[in-house]
């Protein structure tokens, strides 16, 4: 039987390299495989813990369908849906919090980290976390179990949220015989936290990513805004320990990266080295710069992907659900 991969991003910013190497790159490999059965889907009610803006969350989830669309995704081939169309995540989502120790929430990083900033500012500890942060791993096991889940491509700093779904997974389990697959994540160790412009992990919360569709001329500035150390021209550099190497493998093809490796250890300016990295990402993402600007100048046309992706996801959601609540003794 093929295996079952499910994706998801949230609409919180722009998608940015940092999401399209972490996630959408490595899914939709994933998808070419056909021994997988893939589902992506857009995060939007996990938006919802930080976006409190109608049109802004409007725009961003627009912009996270038509992403995945503009680099390849084929809506024949896998199901692709809005979260928030899919009713039977939620009502999972409260099942599986009455299965959830909240001292695993308390361990969970998003939540200890604000925790942890309060408590360095001397502020309350719990001083702007409101319950859909909390307990936003809670929600996020329900998007993995409720599809069966095997497989959860993710980055190395998102393998808490699969561990917790198969924890969340074996306390029902436990009561109920065996309902829920235990999933397992898979990361890119090489590119599994992508540094930003500043050297810090790229992350919308230190506003140090490039977004993936930026116009060229903007693409050039913020390429050029990335931290280098002050090492002059003709000294060799470390292409395992460089930025600008790590971003340009993820673009060029083998024989380019080969090239660029051999111009590193020969010695090469970071002025040409940011210039050759540049050449290679618009080249790449010009066609889908292209397809994703057309697609979000079409909502009608996203509504109706996302629409038809979730028909398709409740033709296996509404079974599942329906399954769960006859074993914890609810019937309709």
């Amino acid at each position: 039987m093929k295996k079952q991969v499910l994706t998801g991003i949230k609409p919180t910013g722009r998608i940015h390299l940092g999401n399209y190497i972490g996630a959408i790159k490595p899914a939709l490999q994933l998808a070419e495989n056909q021994s997988f059965n893939t589902a992506y889907f857009v995060a939007d009610y996990h938006g919802l813990t930080k976006i409190h803006n109608q049109n802004e969350m409007k725009e961003l989830s627009y912009g996270v369908a038509a992403s995945w669309l503009a680099l390849g995704l084929d809506p024949d081939r896998a199901i692709f849906y809005r979260q928030s169309d899919v009713p039977e995540i939620f009502e999972l989502s409260w099942v599986l919090a009455c299965f959830a120790p909240k001292g695993l929430m308390n361990r969970a990083h998003a939540y200890k980290s604000m925790v942890e900033d309060n408590q360095n500012s001397r502020r309350e500890v719990d001083a702007g976390v409101n319950m859909g942060l909390f307990t936003y791993p809670i929600l996020m096991a329900a998007d993995i179990l409720l599809f069966q889940t095997e497989l959860v491509p993710v980055g190395k700093d998102q393998i808490q949220h699969v561990e917790i779904a198969r924890d969340i997974a074996e306390n029902f389990n436990k009561e109920y015989g065996e309902t829920f697959v235990l999933p397992e994540y898979v990361i890119q160790e090489e590119t599994s936290v992508l540094p930003g412009l500043d050297g810090r992990k790229m992350s919308k919360s230190y506003n140090n990513t490039i977004p993936l569709f930026e116009e060229p001329k903007k693409l050039q500035k913020l390429i050029n805004k990335i931290k280098t150390d002050s090492s002059p021209p003709e000294e060799p550099k470390d292409p395992d320990s460089s930025v600008i190497f790590a971003l340009y493998k993820e673009f060029a093809t083998s024989v380019q990266v080969e090239e660029m490796k051999r111009e590193f250890e020969g010695g090469i300016g970071w002025g040409e080295a940011k210039k050759e990295l540049f050449q290679v990402m618009n080249s790449f993402i010009e066609e889908p710069r292209s397809k994703y600007d057309e697609l979000i100048a079409n909502p009608k046309r996203l509504d109706a992907v996302l629409q038809e992706g979730a028909y398709k996801a409740r033709e296996k959601t509404i079974p599942f659900m329906k399954e769960i609540k006859r074993k914890i003794g609810i019937f309709h």
